[in-house]
């Protein structure tokens, strides 16, 4: 809402098959390369992303890439064609790896690192692949790849003037949603109160251009233009900078309507595939692994090189850090 429509379209969002076009067995556990928990639970919720492995599989991607030295997408696509197609019980995810720090300078082979950061260095990555061999775009143009349209979505952010109801619109992309869950049960409860309307006064007062001073506000976030894939970060860092480990309660179907712009239409149920789990008393330490849900339909945990199958029930009693939905 109000860009401009794009110059290009990179990639038709009708190509985007969002439902799996092979079924299968899980594919190969990851071995832990050093500290190389956080790499290995983002990289395989990637790799069952179906949209993502459904154009990675293709080798689409590969068959036309003119980049002489670093390419996310070929990199991503020669990982998930190896976990999916390995006879192995478990590979060593060196074609991710040896490539750390393009994907993200800070990162260093051997320390602990947080999940979700790589997790958004790594579809920036994958984003900047899709953009390197077409320049000068513009930025509705940037927004027609493959990988912005499965992982984007947009923000609105409306400001209502508490004096003379004046109402101001902006819009941000996000890759995915923060949730502060240090007073809430459930997820359904924090996207509520991630909704509901902000009093901003006193030092956060607002220029109001009707009024010309400075005046209270209200400022409202909704999901207004939602991503084909939903990521969900659970805020587990509290004031002090310890853990938050208790359980938060989050369904396997989600309905995002209410939580949106749009104030009529039907309920927009999201699937849940992936959850991203982070275990230990502290932030600075500890595991990440996740539970997947595999092109078979069944789930599994993916603890680096480990895979067990698991009922849904025990995906549900996680202490979930990332939850990633399906829409």
């Amino acid at each position: 809402e109000g860009m401009a429509p794009p110059q290009r379209i990179l990639f038709p969002s009708e190509k985007i098959c969002m439902e799996w076009q092979q079924r299968q067995r899980p594919g190969a556990g990851l071995h832990n390369l050093g500290n190389t928990c956080y790499l290995n639970s983002v990289l395989q919720c990637l790799t069952y992303t179906a949209p993502l492995a459904n154009y990675l599989l293709s080798r689409e991607h590969s068959r036309s890439c003119h980049q002489p030295v670093f390419c996310m997408m070929c990199r991503m696509e020669a990982h998930v064609n190896n976990v999916l197609h390995s006879s192995a019980s478990a590979i060593q995810p060196w074609a991710i790896v040896s490539v750390l720090t393009r994907i993200g300078q800070r990162f260093v082979l051997g320390r602990q690192e947080d999940a979700r950061e790589f997790l958004h260095c790594t579809v920036n990555a994958m984003q900047r692949a899709c953009l390197s061999e077409s320049s000068d775009l513009d930025i509705s143009s940037q927004a027609t790849t493959i990988i912005f349209q499965i992982f984007v979505g947009f923000l609105r952010s409306r400001v209502t003037c508490l004096s003379c109801k004046a109402v101001s619109d902006s819009y941000e992309a996000f890759l995915d949603v923060l949730l502060d869950i240090a007073a809430v049960p459930s997820v359904t409860t924090a996207l509520e109160d991630f909704v509901k309307p902000k009093q901003l006064d006193g030092k956060d007062c607002f220029k109001c251009c009707r009024c010309d001073k400075m005046i209270a506000i209200s400022k409202r976030f909704t999901i207004h233009c939602l991503p084909k894939v939903l990521t969900v970060c659970l805020k587990r860092v509290d004031q002090q900078g310890g853990k938050i480990s208790k359980l938060v309660e989050y369904p396997e179907y989600l309905d995002l309507h209410p939580y949106t712009s749009q104030t009529g239409g039907e309920p927009l149920l999201c699937s849940l595939y992936a959850v991203l789990v982070h275990s230990g008393n502290s932030c600075h330490g500890g595991h990440f692994f996740c539970y997947v849900k595999a092109s078979n339909g069944l789930w599994y945990e993916m603890n680096d090189k480990s895979v067990v199958l698991h009922d849904i029930d025990t995906v549900l009693r996680q202490q979930a850090y990332l939850l990633f939905y399906k829409a």
